[in-house]
């Protein structure tokens, strides 16, 4: 049965936007418009995972995080936290109130599929399938396949590693640290510009058929895969 996702959302048009598109990528959804009832519905339903928009009536996100994360029944189910609020301090709150990731509105559809095929792969890798895809871009993680707009991209264990661990995030930025532990683990000793290497690889497997670069280069900060049919 496909994964159902509580969709915690006062905002009508964004609620029936993110079930539209959730049920149209293959997941169930339920919608909650306030805190409460998203709080009843989980303890009914005990969905596979929860988006719950931050500023809500009554109950907040932050304080429905709180309160699913105490319940027996409710504390594993993997939540996004939906908001406004960019700061750093307020995405600090988000995740230590019990949030896995968070999503800053404005957001897309893609962002936001991406964000849950993520968090369901890390938390129960049966319930998201064995794909991914960003743009012109399809990986099949099982066959350890990438195809780019019809055309198969050969890639190192190493770079095919490090495009999973960007394609999991589009648009977010990845230290160099990061991308470490992503592709390579913690506990392996490699040097940061070993990374622009293999990000260079990447870059140069992904363009192989005179596609537009993708991977975006962020001074000081380290990389992020753009979308590049927008």
């Amino acid at each position: 049965m496909e994964p159902l996702i509580l969709i915690v959302e006062d905002e009508a048009p964004q609620a029936e936007m993110l079930s539209y598109n959730l049920e149209k990528a293959g997941f169930r959804t339920i919608i909650a418009q306030d805190g409460e009832e998203g709080l009843a519905l989980a303890q009914e339903q005990i969905p596979d995972l929860a988006i719950l928009d931050w500023m809500l009536p009554g109950l907040s996100g932050i304080d429905l995080c709180h309160r699913l994360r105490d319940g027996a029944a409710t504390k594993n189910i993997p939540i996004i936290l939906l908001t406004a609020r960019g700061e750093e301090n307020d995405r600090v709150q988000g995740l230590d109130s019990g949030a896995d990731d968070y999503v800053v509105k404005p957001f897309s559809p893609r962002e936001m599929l991406a964000r849950v095929r993520a968090l369901l792969r890390r938390m129960n890798p049966d319930l998201a399938g064995e794909t991914l895809s960003c743009g012109d871009i399809e990986m099949d993680l099982a066959a350890h396949k990438v195809v780019r707009a019809g055309n198969a991209i050969h890639l190192g264990p190493t770079e095919f590693r490090l495009l999973k661990a960007l394609m999991e995030r589009p648009g977010r930025v990845l230290s160099r640290d990061r991308l470490l532990d992503l592709a390579w683990g913690r506990d392996v000793y490699v040097e940061d510009r070993t990374v622009d290497v293999h990000v260079r690889r990447l870059r140069v497997a992904l363009n192989s058929h005179g596609a537009a670069d993708v991977i975006r280069t962020v001074r000081g900060e380290g990389y992020s895969l753009e979308d590049g049919t927008s």
